[in-house]
């Protein structure tokens, strides 16, 4: 009976994931496309839905909510479906609407679309090979060998957002980082805008009375035709067309102009934006998210620096950061202090947050790329790898996530995960997370350092 109970709560909740994750595609990611395909729709709730299941069970462990036979059921059936979904579902209707936007494919395009589907199989399982990331008594078809791929993937695909992240969020917030633009620099900047989009309008309104003109002649109906044709346009000339201008350099100047006029435009741009940011930052939010992109930066700083340690030292925390937190704390101020029962309400707090911040950072940052890079065509392909890369990274989540956990409450997490090597995942992370945020360091100077000498050059 308490199964069934447990099973009613765990199915309310994947419903209402799944309505969550079906808005969200409706209100932001397909707004401005008509849905033409809804197993797209279908797939991308689904994977939303089981991935926040997966978040939500973590919750239920520190929290002991539902029975612990329920919950290990759970665990295990959420992992099946959305490895089922990860490694078999999404990448064959990737492989099948890639297929359908090529005309030639068209009458073959399931057969085309198994082809693809089994060259990603053999590119996903060799993956495999130069990781340490199984026991080798795993059989080939365990539920081990896939969910050590897709972390190896979600890892990396994490660190590299987090390394970003980490750099790009004090650059964003801090007040010290923006540029001094003035109204006189918009103006300037307006004015030769302006000034290019006059040029434009002159040089087109040239080629239109050329063109008028040639009409009126002849030129453009009464051209001749064929071999005979073409040497008569060469060895005779129209009276006249001297004093025409040549149409193909003025089109060659109108292309470069409208070039350097978009430039204009995204500096103008820019130049409000910026100026905008440095209005907010005098006010009262303005000045608390300064404070925060410094306290950032130090989180920032000291992230790169234990990356560095664990690298180096080959080290990997064998106790949650929580618990080792309050041991420190209790053993130097010297109280007495109840470590297991706080420990798990500032672990569920923590984890939480995580969770959330996860969430919401990754819908984001989805959003951003789906408006970067789609088209009408490319719509459906785009939001089936963006459920692809949400999916590997909510399952890569879980397996870090279980570091910050007591461990108590890592037991049928790791029962249901198998004998993965844990401590790999977390020396890969630091090492992405180490490229990443000092590659994110370097090309956020010389975009910094670039930013005011385009500004003067233009």
């Amino acid at each position: 009976m308490s199964f069934l109970i447990d099973s009613g709560i765990m199915f309310t909740s994947q419903v209402l994931f799944f309505g969550f994750g079906w808005l969200f595609f409706m209100r932001k990611l397909f707004k401005d496309y008509e849905v033409r395909q809804y197993v797209v729709q279908v797939i991308f709730s689904v994977t939303f839905a089981f991935s926040c299941t997966m978040f939500e069970l973590i919750i239920f462990e520190i929290l002991g909510v539902l029975n612990s036979s329920s919950r290990y059921f759970h665990w295990k059936l959420n992992l099946c479906v959305i490895l089922l979904i990860l490694v078999f579902m999404v990448p064959f209707y990737i492989g099948y609407f890639v297929v359908s936007n090529i005309r030639l494919l068209h009458r073959q395009k399931l057969l085309f679309a198994c082809v693809l589907w089994l060259t990603f199989m053999y590119f996903f399982w060799k993956l495999g090979d130069p990781f340490p990331i199984l026991s080798p008594k795993h059989g080939i078809l365990s539920i081990e060998q896939l969910i050590s791929r897709v972390g190896v993937i979600g890892v990396t695909l994490m660190a590299l957002l987090s390394g970003f992240g980490a750099v790009n969020c004090p650059y964003t917030y801090m007040s010290y980082f923006l540029r001094n633009v003035t109204d006189a620099d918009i103006l300037a900047l307006e004015r030769r805008l302006l000034q290019t989009m006059d040029m434009i309008v002159s040089k087109k309104k040239r080629i239109a009375v050329a063109h008028r003109t040639m009409f009126q002649r002849g030129e453009v109906h009464n051209k001749p035709t064929g071999f005979w044709g073409m040497i008569k346009s060469v060895t005779t000339s129209v009276p006249g067309s001297e004093s025409l201008p040549d149409l193909s350099l003025i089109q060659q100047e109108v292309d470069a102009l409208e070039e350097l006029s978009r430039q204009l435009f995204l500096e103008t741009a820019d130049l409000h934006a910026t100026k905008e940011r440095i209005e907010y930052s005098k006010t009262f939010q303005g000045k608390y998210f300064n404070f925060m992109g410094y306290f950032f930066s130090i989180y920032c700083v000291w992230k790169i620096f234990m990356a560095t340690i664990n690298i180096v030292f080959d080290r990997v925390g064998k106790t949650d950061p929580v618990t080792r937190g309050i041991e420190i704390t209790v053993n130097y101020l010297g109280i007495q202090f109840d470590v297991k029962f706080w420990s798990q309400h500032i672990s569920f707090i923590l984890v939480g947050i995580i969770i959330v911040t996860s969430i919401r950072g990754l819908l984001i940052t989805l959003t951003k790329f789906f408006y970067a890079i789609s088209s009408s065509k490319s719509s459906n392909v785009i939001v089936l790898l963006l459920a692809q890369i949400m999916g590997m990274y909510f399952v890569s989540s879980v397996l870090l996530i279980r570091m910050s956990m007591p461990p108590e409450y890592r037991t049928i997490i790791t029962e249901v995960l198998g004998e993965l090597q844990f401590n790999f995942y977390h020396r890969w992370f630091d090492v992405i997370f180490l490229v990443s945020a000092l590659s994110s360091i370097l090309f956020l100077y010389l975009a910094h350092k670039q930013a005011p000498e385009k500004h003067m050059a233009l």
